[in-house]
């Protein structure tokens, strides 16, 4: 469980309508004193892939849920001006880029342009989203009584992955998903670069590995159920202080080479 004084204002999940980002809202709900608005997203007007989500919604007062292309920045600017009319001064709290695609190609299937969609979510999407929201970041960071950094402060949260570790290459023998490796290794130094400017405002920034998960992106293949996953994730974000601005982990809250 995430330490029970772990209290976030509001929260922000791209890609939120299955896998990762569903198990985090789900978890963002669970906690003990949840967050006053969570921002769920969606980029595909699909009834039956939103449908869990928008039951969630349903029965959730707190939880709202958006549409947000993270390609499009007109779009992320409209989400943004969405989240303001909810957060008002409050600002945002946590912004967790977790939005992704994965196009499992070889050496000598890879594409530019499957390499190309996969960098233009994966890793300029990310760097998009955090432009987009830095000044309602930077007012939560502003109003916030806490000293230091934190996740109940002001933070931006990359889901990374190991498969994107210069160091560890994991996973090879699963797939050798040479763009997905790329674009993550890239998300990672965009961490390293937002971790060194941010802190400036207030605001922590850290990357997170979530495990080999079964979902709809690994084709339900994996050694961690979504909700393992994401309850680790949470209690790692419950504990992240101003000694973990620019660091690598995974779900378990270990360090993960770069």
């Amino acid at each position: 469980m995430a330490k029970r004084d772990f209290a976030v204002h509001s929260v922000l999940v791209t890609g939120s309508s299955s896998g990762i980002g569903l198990g985090l809202v789900k978890q963002f709900l669970k906690l003990p004193t949840p967050p006053q608005w969570i921002f769920a997203t969606f980029h595909e007007s699909d009834e039956e892939k939103n449908r869990e989500i928008n039951n969630l919604v349903s029965q959730n007062s707190n939880l709202v849920l958006l549409y947000l292309d993270v390609t499009d920045r007109k779009s992320i600017v409209a989400a943004a001006e969405e989240v303001q009319k909810y957060v008002g001064e409050c600002g945002l709290t946590l912004l967790m880029n977790n939005a992704g695609i994965l196009i499992n190609a070889t050496l000598q299937e890879e594409t530019a342009k499957n390499m190309a969609a996969e960098y233009a979510i994966n890793t300029i999407g990310p760097l998009q989203v955090s432009q987009v929201f830095l000044p309602l970041l930077e007012m939560a960071a502003e109003r916030s009584p806490q000293q230091g950094l934190s996740c109940s402060k002001a933070a931006i949260i990359n889901t990374c992955s190991s498969a994107g570790s210069l160091e560890l290459v994991a996973f090879f023998d699963v797939g050798e998903m040479v763009g997905y490796r790329c674009s993550k290794a890239a998300l990672s130094m965009l961490t390293r670069c937002q971790s060194l400017e941010y802190p400036d405002y207030g605001i922590l920034c850290a990357c997170i590995h979530p495990g080999y998960v079964k979902t709809n992106l690994t084709e339900w293949q994996g050694e961690q159920s979504v909700e393992q996953s994401t309850r680790g994730i949470i209690k790692v974000l419950s504990t992240l202080s101003e000694e973990d601005n620019g660091s690598f982990l995974d779900w378990e809250g270990h360090r993960v080479p770069w």
